[in-house]
């Protein structure tokens, strides 16, 4: 029989109350709500005033409470809060996707080492339960890719735009009006928040922990009228994509850009605030997974399903971080990609590998070509603060030179 868990909540926003509507409405689960730690004294609240605190101790120090929520935005204040809980031996659940993609090594020693559980479904992409699919259905099996859209606030603004017609401010303001962006959409449109997902699904993916620093993000800020008419008039969908790819026996890249999406793609029909994710296992093939990305309900309910787990006594076992013993993370691959610039000058700084296609007008230019990724990472801040635009045209990803070199060279002497 499942235990009645004592839950205190850090955090009564969007999440945090859409936690506490869907747990109030569950009639297959039942918790109690201690107590509600917040920080705002001005702000009414729709529960009673005895559920709440501004002492974040009454919750950490309370030994009723067996299970912490943690679902507030600052990232540093939440890794305080949680890696206390841990050494309280205080089961976490968290939703803190920033904070967790920061302090992975850290946080995956403390529940360790204090013997609880620290899940975070709600922190990967909304209602899709995809890190417990992961951990449970492809445990044991070598993954080839998983990718997909992972940010409900960027896809519902580029959906927006493209079948809409809408500007980009317009989409974003229907988008905070929604619940789906924060007030400051920074780490949504500039691909932060994909990128920090992106890491945490390669720990259960691949066995890797990423430091974000090294991960490309482009996010969809410098997208302009005359890349959404381009993506049109060639049929496709612009989409910022996750990626995560297994590109040698011992390599795993992972960057975020946005992609010209083809309509054969599982990911075209992926619209509004909804994920998608696409697993491909080397033996169970390609699977599909769809789901609310984004919204109260949907993530709360995420967190939800993390709490009733807890419950039954589930853990993350990490098979794959536990097993790994060759794979490593890099950035030495090729990606074939659109780039919309400005002038001739713009060109200079990016050293294509490859120019297959080139169109130039009196506005603007692009090129289809293909590029090293470490490349765009040096001219990341250069392409942002000129305004330019880059998107994967093509979704597979090719080892660089040197790369296929190495492979040869170990296979003709069977090095491996």
């Amino acid at each position: 029989m499942s235990k009645k868990l004592k839950i205190g909540l850090f955090g009564f926003g969007c999440v945090g109350q859409g936690l506490y509507h869907v747990l109030k409405n569950s009639t297959g689960f039942k918790a109690d709500i201690v107590k509600i730690a917040v920080k705002d004294k001005a702000k009414l609240r729709t529960v009673e005033p005895s559920l709440i605190t501004y002492n974040k101790w009454e919750i950490l120090e309370n030994p009723e409470i067996d299970v912490v929520v943690e679902l507030i935005d600052d990232a540093d204040e939440a890794f305080q809060i949680v890696s206390e809980a841990l050494r309280r031996r205080k089961h976490v659940v968290t939703a803190n996707k920033k904070m967790l993609a920061e302090h992975l090594e850290e946080l995956y020693h403390l529940q360790y080492e204090y013997n609880v559980s620290l899940l975070y479904e709600a922190a990967a992409c909304g209602s899709i339960p995809i890190i417990r699919s992961l951990e449970e259905y492809f445990d044991n099996e070598e993954l080839k890719k998983v990718s997909g859209i992972f940010n409900g606030t960027t896809n519902y603004i580029l959906t927006k735009t493209l079948t809409e017609n809408l500007t980009y401010q317009e989409a974003l303001c229907q988008a905070k009006d929604k619940g789906f962006a924060e007030s400051n959409p920074v780490n949504d449109v500039e691909g932060f928040d994909p990128k920090f997902k992106a890491i945490i699904i390669a720990l259960h993916a691949f066995g890797l922990i990423i430091k974000p620093s090294g991960v490309l993000n482009i996010g969809i800020t410098t997208l302009q009228e005359i890349d959404i008419k381009y993506a049109n008039e060639k049929g496709y969908k612009i989409k910022l994509t996750p990626h995560i790819h297994h590109i040698t026996r011992d390599k795993v890249s992972v960057f975020v850009v946005p992609s010209f999406i083809k309509s054969q793609n599982h990911l075209f029909n992926v619209d509004n605030e909804f994920n998608g994710v696409i697993v491909e296992g080397k033996f169970s093939g390609e699977q599909f997974f769809q789901g609310k990305g984004a919204g109260s309900y949907p993530t709360g309910a995420a967190v939800l399903s993390d709490i009733s787990a807890l419950s039954h006594g589930y853990k993350y076992e990490f098979k794959k971080y536990t097993q790994n013993q060759i794979l490593s993370f890099s950035n030495d691959v090729i990606l074939e990609v659109y780039f919309r610039y400005n002038s001739p000058n713009d060109l200079q700084y990016l050293h294509f590998e490859e120019i297959t296609e080139k169109y130039s007008s009196d506005s603007y230019y692009y090129v289809i070509g293909k590029i090293h990724l470490e490349h765009l990472i040096g001219y990341r801040e250069y392409i942002l603060t000129n305004n330019l635009f880059i998107s994967l045209i093509n979704e597979r990803v090719e080892i660089s030179n040197d790369e296929k070199l190495k492979k040869s060279f170990k296979k003709e002497f069977q090095i491996f």
